[in-house]
């Protein structure tokens, strides 16, 4: 059935959403050949910038190419569910043309992917396998991502096909979990091997859980205190076919589509940004390994903090040997996930090594081409070695010394965990045109299949502030949550508190697909993942 068929035998009749308006649709492509071109001369400026090893061939950039290729389609598909839902209300209600809301949304996707932090973006990545992070441009690393990411963008597929709202950061989070388990799986020994970083996985597990019920309750609640306090009996109408609301309803629902729009940017938009990092790290380390952007001046405040730092590190070994090898004793502790007075005894014997590289380069970008990814990858290891220890208890560090060690972190993550504005600009586009293909099923979906009623503007504007709030303090904590989950209960939610009953059918479709996600993409992605290593042999 096509999306015009589909619009036009929903229950009841419900308003048309009209036409695409090809206005829109061109202001649109005008934006993405734009983007599109930036982008592109960013990736090749980065590139001829970066000092290139002498033997290079043209798979790198064949794989590099592939590989975005990938990470923006599952952005792209990403959009259909997730940033549809932003602008699920303010279409169906006729507050904006269809075209203007998607570009409307867009900007403030923009908006927000730019102001986010990178914080959800690692927290992502941290899930991964240590020993493949780290040997990410080995086919072994090319599996991984490329296992992922195809998973979710099937899984996600499927959904949408299907006009369920699924998320895309539960499907993506169980691709990473069937990797991991597979990962170990096909290892000769389990010494040295990361599998599931179970105490990560479940604090993630725990957003992407309770933020669906607080979505729900939050919005019904909110929906019951607007009627108590505002009285206009337009706010609590559903739409006249394409007649637009009241013009301070009108604004009222463009502002809570914009505030969707924003926080899912800041949030969700971060999902592929890590995982395209990986690729970048992997296929052009002397470009992306280290941030080129950190100035002398920063360095050498890297350097003063290290030093006090690794005298933290001393006293917290408690007079312990590093060993022979300390780069692979800390690895060990990392994927292990635990941190002994040993490993702190390695952590300040790789430390040293990093500042000393520092303080002979003098900057990131002087860091000589062979060094580069030993450099990055021992910065990686000692940054995921303290964020290990401080969640650790009790803590191996002094009360006196937590502010050096916090300082001594940030540091590292300046260094390391980078996000260049191409690579936001990039996903920002794909978000929006996924959006902007796939928008009307899962519109339809929300306005008139989740409640025995259609969606009424002040139900519609309580579930997208309460959508906002959600995904704005999640953001604050680095945490994922899904746009669609939480935007989706709380339609659901305004419909149980406005009395008009619930669609169980559509609910229980809803609930088996976030049942199913999470075993149906750790399945499809340990599958993958095995079959293109026993392929490429590795």
């Amino acid at each position: 059935m096509s999306t015009a068929d589909l619009s036009a035998t929903v229950s009841g009749g419900g308003p048309s959403l009209g036409a695409p308006s090809r206005f829109f649709t061109m202001i649109f492509l005008i934006v993405l050949g734009i983007g599109a071109i930036y982008v592109a001369q960013q990736i090749v400026q980065d590139l001829s910038t970066a000092p290139m090893p002498e033997q290079t061939t043209w798979v790198p950039f064949g794989l590099l190419g592939l590989a975005l290729l990938i990470a923006l389609g599952f952005e792209f598909v990403n959009g259909f569910h997730d940033t549809a839902n932003a602008v699920a209300t303010v279409i169906y209600t006729h507050a904006m043309p269809a075209q203007l809301a998607v570009v409307w949304s867009g900007i403030f996707n923009f908006l927000g992917v730019m102001a986010s932090s990178g914080a959800v973006a690692y927290s992502i990545v941290s899930l991964l396998p240590v020993e493949l992070i780290l040997k990410v441009g080995s086919s072994a690393g090319f599996a991984m991502v490329f296992a992922l990411l195809i998973a979710a963008i099937i899984w996600n597929l499927g959904t949408w096909y299907m006009g369920l709202p699924s998320s895309s950061s539960h499907t993506l989070i169980g691709s990473i979990i069937g990797v991991g388990l597979m990962n170990q799986l096909l290892a000769s020994s389990t010494s040295g091997t990361s599998g599931v970083d179970w105490s990560q996985a479940a604090s993630i597990g725990q957003a992407l859980l309770f933020s669906p019920l607080v979505g729900f309750l939050l919005a019904a609640v909110l929906l019951l205190a607007l009627k108590r306090i505002v009285s206009n009996p337009h706010l609590y109408e559903e739409p006249k076919g394409n007649q637009p609301p009241p013009p301070l309803i009108r604004g009222l629902l463009v502002l809570t589509c914009t505030l969707v729009s924003f926080a899912h940017g800041s949030n969700d938009g971060q999902k592929g940004m890590g995982l395209i990092m990986l690729i970048l790290i992997g296929t052009v380390p002397t470009a992306f390994a280290l941030n080129h952007a950190v100035g002398e001046q920063a360095v050498q405040a890297f350097v003063q903090t290290s030093r006090s730092a690794v005298e933290v590190f001393d006293r917290a070994a408690g007079g312990a040997s590093a060993p022979q090898d300390p780069r692979s004793a800390v690895e060990d502790a990392v994927a292990a996930r635990s941190v002994t007075a040993e490993t702190m005894a390695a952590v300040a014997a790789v430390a040293r090594e990093v500042e000393a590289s520092v303080v002979t380069y003098g900057s990131l970008a002087k860091v000589p081409t062979e060094q580069v990814t030993n450099v990055r990858n021992d910065m990686y290891l000692i940054d995921e070695t303290l964020r290990l220890a401080q969640k650790q208890q009790p803590s191996p560090f002094p009360a006196d010394a937590l502010a050096t060690v916090s300082a001594y972190k940030a540091g590292l993550d300046e260094a390391t965990k980078f996000i260049p504005t191409w690579v936001k600009v990039s996903v920002a586009l794909a978000l929006g045109l996924g959006t902007m293909v796939g928008w009307r099923r899962i519109v339809i979906t929300v306005g008139e299949r989740i409640g025995k009623t259609h969606l009424t503007y002040g139900q519609g504007a309580s579930a997208e502030l309460v959508a906002a709030g959600t995904i704005f303090a999640a953001d604050h904590f680095g945490l994922p949550v899904s746009t669609t989950h939480v935007l989706s209960s709380g339609v659901a939610g305004t419909m149980a508190a406005n009395g008009s009953g619930l669609q169980w059918g559509t609910i229980r479709n809803i609930a088996m697909a976030w049942l199913l996600t999470l075993p149906a993409s750790i399945a499809l992605a340990g599958s993958l993942f095995w079959l293109f290593r026993t392929l490429f042999a590795v």
